[in-house]
């Protein structure tokens, strides 16, 4: 999986010095974070709710103390800080394993999709009902964890391996295995709550023996990551020079990515899945100019630790330790707020390997599309028909005949509490995936990606964010409060997205808007945001199972009044679908549509703020529904070219069908118990987002 990213010279003539010339800068970096581990171990030591301090644990550590104060550090404080530095030590050297081996600073296990494979496969195991111990829970882990490096393999494979193309298939991956992992949760809604906490990652631990055991696992692992220090010293040279110079590339790299999924998914078993540091602990320690890698894993180790150590920290003193349990910030939340802005700059920095020309959204049209009127009909009949489905579907199940009956107004009460209730839900979710697509297809004309559906660039993220403000800050607010919010928290999320990805000044000339960063960007503000959103909703005490269902999408309890949340949206899709041809020209590329007398800059701005307005609005209404604006347009595409006038409308039809059944699958499959309408619309999307993947023409940048 080898990722052309070019090395500064510099950077390639330190990475040819080796360890010699680099040791006494080594020695200082490593003392200092010793040092720094040391006294964040002590300070992660001396936080809790039991009335234990630093001073009591600093006494018990020098061979006095109280009795209490022994029987706390023994049996919550102690396993909770080994917990930190076994997982530590693993994502920190697991991530140097991955960047040398891609040669790219945004890969990481939690990037390429690991964690989430790893994290799909425990939640799998628990499901099942099974009690497995440290050793069989990690190896269940670790098939879940290669699995999912192996799909993001065989996704990236068959053409240039651009730094933007595997972390995409990376992002899918891990979108795929979270949704997967969610939907299992929510089978069992008693246990939500517990696996909230311990599905953002957290080092709680009940005693010694589980990190103990796991820790000399990660240990023994981790002393065999050195071996390949030279190697990917040599491959960070390129696979041309490396193989030159006598190392066998087909080897090494499965090797190192070999032993970082066993370091990942050892950490996940543990303490769950904790995003970003490994990702920035490599990437910190590089630039302190630490470059070889016999020396980078154990000081990338360190720092891991002590970044983890401090999250773990922060999230008790975010919420006073004498709040309840369940009201404590999960330390992946906290990792992901440290490390979502750094993955956004590195995002900034990197070169994606993807060319900012053409129209990236365009669709191959080989074969004769079938007549506009016969396929928008069709929608349209298709469309009805899964409305009048869902009606029937449920916990209790009506037929076709009653559903006239009560449509009519000539039926049971019974029958017409259960339509009354069914009915304006699948309005709102028709209602709100046609604004999805819309979204999807108007950031997609901008960003020139099929692959820029509003929740992969944060704008879900943003919204969601500005809409759980509003319930924290302000409960008592007046109903228009929430989608107003939710609206601004969406476009200025879209906003900072953007204003990002346009790349740092060179030469004094802004850098254009590439379609991949904007993406990767995206993901970034998107971890960023969400962390902020959980942070809220653990400390403001908010029903989490509630949050939960909201965050994930839900139309549960949908009526009428949640329509009229969805009527700026309506309007907003209608004005682009009346405004196609702009569309249709931000899509071609910057040079045509400026000579064609488009003032491309307000152009960009307003189709993309009223994408932003669009998932945001419907964000409010039903929560963050993923993969809609993704999977709609590219079909409309598909099936009647990329003519906005026609696309935008059918795409429309397309997303509404796609909500509904989803809303309709997650009543019915599971009923009484309902699924959020947001983990069907994944668990349907990201195959589809795959396959996408897979027919992508690395040559062209075509989808």
């Amino acid at each position: 999986m080898a990722v052309p990213v070019r090395l500064p010279a510099r950077a390639a003539g330190k990475s040819r010095q080796g360890t010699g010339t680099g040791r006494p800068r080594a020695l200082l970096v490593g003392g200092g974070l010793g040092l720094v581990l040391c006294a964040v171990a002590v300070v992660h030591l001396g936080m809790g709710s039991s009335g234990v301090g630093i001073a009591d644990v600093v006494a018990v550590l020098t061979g006095g103390g109280t009795a209490h104060a022994e029987d706390v550090l023994l049996g919550s404080r102690l396993p909770r800080t080994v917990t930190g530095l076994v997982v530590g030590i693993a994502v920190g050297v697991s991530g140097v394993l991955v960047q040398g081996a891609t040669r790219n600073p945004l890969a990481a296990p939690d990037t390429l999709g690991v964690n989430a494979g790893a994290y799909f496969a425990v939640v799998l195991v628990a499901y099942t009902g099974l009690d497995l111990g440290p050793v069989p829970s990690g190896a269940a882990a670790f098939a879940g964890g290669l699995l999912a490096i192996g799909i993001v393999y065989l996704l990236s494979s068959g053409g240039v391996l651009t730094p933007g193309r595997v972390l995409l298939a990376g992002a899918t991956v891990a979108l795929a295995g979270t949704a997967a992992a969610e939907f299992l949760q929510m089978l069992d809604v008693e246990a939500t709550r517990g696996l909230f906490f311990w599905g953002n990652g957290t080092l709680m631990q009940s005693d010694l023996q589980r990190p103990l055991i796991t820790g000399a696992i990660v240990l023994a692992v981790a002393c065999a990551a050195p071996l390949l220090a030279r190697p990917l010293d040599l491959l960070a040279l390129g696979d041309e020079t490396a193989s030159a110079m006598g190392v066998r590339v087909e080897r090494i790299r499965p090797a190192a990515f070999l032993i970082a999924v066993l370091l990942s998914a050892t950490a996940v078993s543990l303490a769950g899945p904790i995003g970003f540091i490994g990702l920035i602990a490599p990437v910190i320690v590089r630039t302190l100019g630490i470059r070889a890698h016999a020396l980078l894993m154990p000081l990338a180790g360190l720092l891991a630790c002590a970044v983890l150590l401090g999250a773990d920290a922060a999230s008790q003193v975010i919420v006073p330790p004498s709040a309840v349990y369940t009201s404590e910030i999960p330390v992946g939340v906290v990792t992901a707020l440290i490390g979502g802005p750094v993955f956004m700059l590195l995002a900034r920095r990197i070169s994606t390997g993807d060319a900012d020309t053409g129209a990236a959204v365009a669709v191959s049209g080989r074969r004769r599309a079938p007549a506009y009127a016969v396929v928008l009909g069709g929608g349209l009949a298709v469309l009805a028909l899964a409305m009048v489905v869902s009606l029937r579907l449920g916990d209790v199940q009506i037929g076709y005949g009653q559903i006239v009956s009560a449509l009519t107004g000539v039926t049971d009460p019974v029958t017409e509490s259960i339509v009354s209730y069914r009915l304006p839900r699948i309005l709102v979710a028709a209602l709100a995936g046609a604004c999805l697509a819309v979204a999807g297809a108007a950031v997609q004309a901008v960003v020139r990606n099929p692959l820029a559906e509003p929740g992969l660039i944060g704008v879900t993220a943003g919204a969601s964010l500005g809409a759980v403000a509003v319930i924290v800050a302000v409960p008592t607010a007046p109903a228009i409060a929430l989608p107003s919010a939710a609206g601004i928290g969406g476009v200025l999320m879209l906003l900072v997205v953007v204003l990002i990805a346009r790349g740092p000044r060179r030469g004094g000339v802004r850098a254009g808007l590439d379609p991949t960063r904007v993406v990767l960007v995206g993901l970034g503000a998107a971890a960023t945001a969400m962390s902020l959103v959980n942070i809220m909703v653990v400390s403001s005490q908010m029903n989490i199972s509630a949050a939960l269902s909201w965050l994930a999408g839900s139309t549960y309890g949908r009526d009428y009044d949640a329509l009229g949340w969805l009527a700026v949206p309506a309007v907003v899709a209608l004005l682009l679908i009346l405004a196609a041809r702009p569309v249709n020209l931000l899509a071609l590329g910057d040079e045509l549509p400026r000579a064609l007398g488009l003032e491309l800059g307000r152009a960009r701005l307003l189709v993309l703020g009223a994408g932003a307005v669009l998932a945001a609005g419907t964000a409010a209404a039903v929560g963050a529904v993923g993969f809609v604006g993704l999977v709609a347009p590219h079909l409309a595409r598909r099936l009647v070219g990329n003519n906005g006038a026609r696309m935008i409308p059918l795409a429309a039809i397309l997303g509404a069908l796609l909500v509904v059944t989803a809303d309709a699958v997650g009543r019915w499959l599971l009923a009484p118990t309902e699924i959020p309408v947001g983990i069907v619309t994944a668990l349907l999307g990201a195959p589809y987002l795959v396959w996408l993947l897979r027919r992508t023409k690395a040559s062209d940048g075509s989808m």
